[in-house]
């Protein structure tokens, strides 16, 4: 189940970051959806994160590690709680929505 559920998200992701460039020149209804898709990744991921946390499979564990390992090369700081890190990058989501109708 798990690994259904990460080969969802990792093909998420590769159809979101494909079409990310060009976000600017989408029209209002594609840009609607990009934002749709970012916020079902983050959903998936959240979700994901709690899954392995509360997991004593070694696979999960190191999957964890490397997922915190990875917002540590995105330049937040190593100790980041995750779920400030999901909730941060979910507001951040939700103001590019507003500004769409600006």
């Amino acid at each position: 189940m798990v690994k259904d559920e990460l080969t969802k998200i990792n093909q998420l992701q590769q159809e979101i970051y494909s079409t990310t460039m060009s976000f600017p020149n989408m029209s209002r209804v594609d840009k609607l959806e990009h934002i749709d898709k970012l916020t079902e990744l983050l959903e998936k991921q959240k979700v994901m994160y709690a899954r392995l946390s509360l997991s004593d499979d070694p696979e999960a564990k190191d999957l964890l590690e490397t997922l915190k390992s990875s917002i540590v090369l995105m330049g937040f700081p190593p100790n980041m709680d995750m779920n400030s890190f999901f909730d941060n990058v979910y507001k951040t989501v939700q103001t590019l929505r507003v500004s769409i109708d600006k």
